[in-house]
């Protein structure tokens, strides 16, 4: 999957997985023009990174803040570093993946696909 996005955002976001999580920020009741989903790089799994996503009522002072499909995203400074350039998709159905990642600067993944090392 190629697509191009704008050099000063950390992630670009498809137009499925925007529309899903704006779907779900809503059913939590949440403003969708001030809370917005969080992607995060943590510790953890056999490859020593992985993804996490949540939702958030707003920013930190910090995040990088962007706009996809009217969905807002937040990216802390430490796991920008991890994840820029990367493409959020969602793949739905019976054997849809949920949310996925598509980052260009993996150098390695485990087996299941769950961590990743950069």
């Amino acid at each position: 999957m190629s697509q191009s996005i704008q050099s000063d955002d950390p992630v670009s976001v498809t137009e499925a997985a925007a529309d899903q999580a704006l779907s779900l920020i809503e059913n939590e009741g949440y403003d969708t023009d001030e809370a917005g989903l969080r992607l995060f790089v943590q510790q953890g799994g056999c490859a020593g990174l992985s993804y996490g996503l949540r939702f958030d009522i707003g920013p930190e002072e910090d995040d990088a803040i962007t706009r996809h499909h009217g969905l807002r995203v937040f990216v802390d400074p430490a796991s920008q570093k991890y994840i820029d350039g990367s493409v959020l998709d969602f793949e739905g159905g019976l054997q849809g993946k949920g949310f996925s990642v598509e980052n260009p600067n993996v150098e390695s993944e485990c087996g299941c696909g769950e961590s990743f090392r950069t």
